[in-house]
Order: structure tokens, then C-alpha cells, then sequence
């Protein structure tokens, strides 16, 4: 049987009974290159559904057979698409298949944040009652500037406005977005934003795209959530602006090394909320994220067996 390479440790049941007639081999929860490397050595996949770990050329040269690399998901940071085109390998995303789910991650860190919720959560547990003492922040009527107007982020942006913010956005590449988001540059949302939310994918042109400089051009006391990829964001910098007060809170989901390893800087600091990378990962973002990898390696394999 023709055998596709899962770089994970399981597959959702609707995306097989769609693979019905290839061999799916998995990787497990955590494979090195090396692991992959052997695969597919083995086994010589024509296509690769990419979940964890990093695909390279080293991978691609092992799997003669190899066509299309399908992301479980919408971020392909973790596969070289420059070496894929060089060895006219086709990769593929799932765009969209887990907006529902990062986006409420998102709003769920900024809520978490404002409200001082993982705080108030440790003080009451420990016996206190800060009703006297403690004032949060009220979003209605702040400003929160999104970067990223995909499907996460226009799906985040309507939520913003259905709190009552002024969303400002950044994209461009975006088209005909809803008239609750005002298109400005980085400029204005740095000086204008309340709150900044992530949402656009890591590339070599914005990686540590918030860093010393950027974050002493926001406004102070301002939110900074990071849904989408650690490499965004200099965390050296964020740390130093979160403990002289430019930034009141920040709300991550991502980082620059996964998984975070013990002793990292943001642990303990109280005013840091940390997810470990979960906001695409529901039941439902699940099967969305592994039909649209299934569908989409299926559809380059149908097209390219027809145009042969």
C-alpha cells in the first residue's frame, strides 16, 4: 500500500476513513528528524501530514515518492517550502480549520489578563478577599490592535467588537475586511493599541517583530497576546518591558522553544499568563485540522495523477 506519514501520534477518525487505502504510518507525539528521517526511509510516503516536528530537506530527500506535505493546521513555519519547491513537492495548510479555536484562546488570554483572573484565582484559593483592593480593566471602549487578519484574526476581531472595542488592524495582505476594522500601519498600532494581539504567520521578515524598540513605541500598561508563533515576539525584551510596567500583562500561547523548558524567565511572573501552545487544540479543531489535511493532500495527489 501507498503509505502517507503522520508526524504525530494519532489522526482523527473522519480524516482516516478519507485515507481509506493508504497506509498511515505515525511518527508519535515527539519525532526528531532523525525519526522522520528513518520513516521514511522505510517507508517512502507520497505525502506527509505535518503535526509536530520540523520537516526539512533532509526528510524530503528520504521519501523519493514524496508530493505534497499537508499541514494539520493553518502554520507552515515548521516546513522548508523553500526546499519543498525545489523538489517540486506541493505543501498545503488547513487555513481556517482551527479560527474558532485560537481565536477564543486569544480572547480567553485577553479576558484572563484584564480581569486578573489566574491572580484573583490564587489569592481567593489561599483565603483572601481583594474586593476592597483590586480594580480590573474594562475593555468596552478600548482600543486593541490585531496583526494578522486571516481567519484567526478577523474571527477575534468580530469578538473585539462584540465587546465594545476599537479594533485597528494590520494585514497587508488583507481584502474587503468588515467595517468594524480600521486598516492602519504598525505605526498607529503601536501608538494607539490598549491591547495587541497576534495573529499573522512567522516568516523571516517579522520574526521578533515585538522587541525592545516596537514595545517602548506602544502605549504604557498596554496587553500583549501571542496566539499565533513564539519566533514573533523577542521574549528577552517582553520580560524586561513587563517588569518595568510598559507592559501590564501579557497572555502567551506560543514561544520560541516548545516545549518550554523548566527554569524559563516567564515562569512565575505574576504578570504573565502561560497556555502551552493548546489554542487550536479542541475536539473539534481536532477533526476540522485533520479532514483539511486529509482533503487537501488528496486533492494535489488527484490533480497531479491527472495532469500526468
Amino acid at each position: 500500500m501507498t503509505a502517507i506519514l503522520v508526524t504525530g501520534a494519532d489522526l482523527a477518525p473522519q480524516a482516516l476513513d478519507l485515507l481509506e487505502g493508504y497506509e498511515v504510518i505515525y511518527a508519535g507525539k515527539t519525532p526528531t528528524e532523525d525519526d522522520l528521517v528513518a520513516l521514511c526511509r522505510a517507508h517512502d510516503p507520497v505525502a506527509i501530514i505535518v503535526r509536530y516536528g520540523k520537516v526539512g530537506p533532509a526528510v524530503m530527500d528520504a521519501a523519493p515518492a514524496l508530493k505534497v506535505i499537508s499541514k494539520h493546521g493553518s502554520g507552515t513555519d515548521t516546513i522548508d517550502k523553500a526546499a519543498a519547491q525545489a523538489r517540486g513537492i506541493e505543501v498545503v495548510a488547513a487555513v481556517g480549520a482551527n479560527a474558532a479555536a485560537v481565536a477564543e484562546q486569544a480572547l480567553a488570554l485577553l479576558l484572563a489578563c484584564a480581569k486578573s483572573v489566574v491572580a484573583l484565582d490564587a489569592r481567593m484559593h489561599a483565603g483572601h478577599w481583594d474586593k476592597a483592593t483590586h480594580k480590573s480593566l474594562e475593555l468596552g471602549g478600548r482600543t486593541i490592535g490585531l496583526i494578522g487578519l486571516g481567519a484567526i484574526g478577523l474571527r477575534f476581531a468580530r469578538m473585539a467588537d462584540a465587546l465594545g472595542m476599537r479594533v485597528l488592524g494590520f494585514d497587508p495582505y488583507a481584502r474587503n475586511l468588515p467595517a468594524y476594522v480600521q486598516a492602519v500601519d504598525l505605526a498607529t498600532i503601536w501608538a494607539e493599541s490598549d491591547a495587541i494581539s497576534l495573529h499573522c504567520p512567522l516568516t523571516d521578515d517579522n520574526r521578533g517583530l515585538l522587541n525592545a524598540e516596537t514595545l517602548a513605541r506602544c502605549k504604557r500598561g498596554v496587553i500583549v497576546i501571542n496566539t499565533a508563533r513564539g519566533g514573533l515576539i523577542e521574549e528577552a525584551a517582553l520580560l524586561a518591558a513587563v517588569r518595568s510596567g510598559q507592559v501590564a500583562m501579557a497572555g502567551l500561547d506560543s514561544f520560541a522553544v516548545e516545549p518550554m523548558a523548566p527554569g524559563h524567565p516567564f515562569q512565575g511572573e505574576r504578570n504573565i499568563v502561560l497556555s502551552p501552545h493548546i489554542g487550536g487544540v479542541t475536539s473539534d479543531a481536532y477533526v476540522n485540522m485533520g479532514v483539511g489535511a486529509a482533503k487537501n493532500l488528496l486533492q494535489v495527489l488527484a490533480r497531479q495523477t491527472t495532469s500526468v
